[in-house]
């Protein structure tokens, strides 16, 4: 079974799943996600089911741990939930070729996972994300993505919800108000905007097309959004992911995350003041043939750096979204 191993290094936990050792790695005679296949009914348009091989689970009771050799070796159980999000019945069909209902229907489906899913209060943040391309270690192609809920706040997420509460707590504004307003200002780096919705990529960011959708309204999460905001961030994700693919005239991998106010957590009850509804991008195509990896720098410092201006690569997604 799974379990979570404390990292005192970093005050959060690591999963650890050797069940996912056997998860399926591009087949090639066979899709689990093709309507009826596998635990996938024959006729669907979007679906969300139990991952396979989940990383947590909150089915399973709570098992008597093993006493450690040592006190500074802490593990729990993995009390999480992990989905799979079925964007189509469709195996080759592309994300900006769904239609706008289609669309919707997905977001739809995000919000009202993340509603049902938040009634329990085991769950501490729901993350709704989409690996596209083999770059990034996707195992099966077909159209999809995926649906993690913690019992615990990912140490990312709460470095983001932290500053941004120190950022209100100094100026008495929220930082993605701020942010939102300074892109705009600037105008270069933003790539598209609707009514409800901006698009850029940040001047901070660490990949070169590492674009930010960014909810103007500052509302915590999806379950909030009212039925236009949905469209309105339907069309805003097909509008990228369409200029992705037509900047080098090829699949774009990419890594989709959504970032959202936490949930059943006091600590946090207060996100909303602070905290806003975004979606970060992380991108890893620096050229057509070439992937910006992450060095030692990076990856053991948390040094990010960006080969790229962002400047430039934003005036080049811009004229490739029509």
């Amino acid at each position: 079974m799974p379990e979570f191993r404390w990292n005192p290094l970093l005050d959060t936990w690591t999963m650890v799943a050797t069940n996912r050792q056997n998860r399926p790695h591009l087949p090639k005679d066979h899709c689990p996600f093709c309507p009826g296949s596998a635990n996938v009914p024959a006729n669907y348009e979007v679906l969300a089911y139990p991952n396979d091989f989940p990383a947590m689970t909150l089915d399973s009771p709570p098992t008597k741990r093993k006493k450690s050799s040592s006190e500074i070796f802490k593990s729990a159980n993995a009390v999480g939930k992990c989905e799979v999000i079925l964007y189509s019945p469709e195996h080759n069909k592309k994300f900006y070729e769904l239609s706008d209902g289609h669309l919707l229907k997905i977001v739809e489906l995000w919000s009202s996972r993340f509603k049902e899913i938040s009634a329990d209060t085991r769950v501490k943040y729901i993350f709704e994300f989409e690996n596209k391309g083999e770059e990034v270690g996707v195992t099966i192609p077909h159209p999809h993505g995926q649906l993690y809920a913690y019992s615990y706040i990912p140490v990312k997420i709460r470095e983001e919800l932290e500053n941004s509460k120190k950022y209100y707590r100094k100026t008495g504004r929220a930082l993605f108000a701020d942010l939102n307003k300074a892109e705009k200002k600037y105008k270069k780096r933003v790539v598209f905007e609707n009514k409800n919705f901006v698009a850029y990529i940040p001047y901070f960011t660490d990949y070169p097309f590492g674009v930010f959708i960014v909810h103007k309204g500052l509302k915590g999460n999806i379950t909030q959004f009212t039925l236009q905001e949905k469209k309105d961030l339907a069309e805003a994700l097909k509008k990228v992911t369409a200029g992705f693919d037509h900047i080098f005239d090829r699949p774009f991998p990419y890594m989709m995350c959504l970032h959202q106010t936490p949930v059943n957590e006091k600590k946090y009850a207060d996100a909303e003041n602070y905290y806003s509804f975004h979606i970060e991008f992380y991108p890893p195509l620096r050229a057509k043939d070439k992937i910006k990896w992450y060095s030692g720098s990076e990856m053991g410092a948390g040094a990010a750096a960006n080969p790229m201006d962002v400047d430039e690569c934003a005036a080049l997604l811009k004229s490739k979204i029509k």
